[in-house]
């Protein structure tokens, strides 16, 4: 049998996603976030993790959502990324973390292929987690771009 991939699954608004635990290296309540003057709309700005200054962007204004104001539930995840000149660490700012899990199936579905506009670049894959689609988010592919910025590229 094969080994299965533990996810991290992360609510935005109604939907759930899923992160690869391999890319996680923490999870942190909401801490102050220093704004970043003329920054793309979906960067925070900077907090401070152990001494290092680490990027943030709300998950939900780099997937095309609304916004919304943060929660109790409101967390950061810190994960690292490839970047075009090696590991990346930034954070992810998401309304709430459910688990760490496995998904219900071993492989994933392919992301939809409905229409020629839009390329589903950002998405891994689907699961399914307890009778509900979980989007199994493909990190490079939806931060790749981002971290091409200089702000982040340091």
């Amino acid at each position: 049998m094969a080994e299965q991939i533990q996810y991290v699954t992360l609510g935005v608004a109604e939907e759930i996603f899923a992160a690869p635990v391999a890319t996680v290296q923490e999870i942190l309540d909401m801490l102050p976030i220093a704004r970043l003057p003329r920054a793309p709309e979906n960067l925070l700005g900077m907090i401070d993790v152990r001494g290092k200054g680490v990027p943030v962007l709300d998950l939900r204004l780099t997937l095309g959502m609304a916004p919304a104001s943060d929660t109790e539930n409101t967390r950061i995840v810190v994960l690292t990324i490839k970047g075009p000149e090696g590991p990346v660490t930034l954070g992810l700012r998401t309304d709430k973390v459910f688990e760490v899990t496995v998904l219900d199936t071993e492989t994933l579905d392919p992301a939809p292929a409905i229409s020629a506009g839009w390329s589903g670049h950002c998405i891994a894959g689907i699961g399914r987690r307890n009778g509900g689609f979980v989007t199994v988010l493909d990190l490079d592919g939806l931060l790749g771009d981002i971290v091409k910025q200089p702000i982040l590229a340091a």
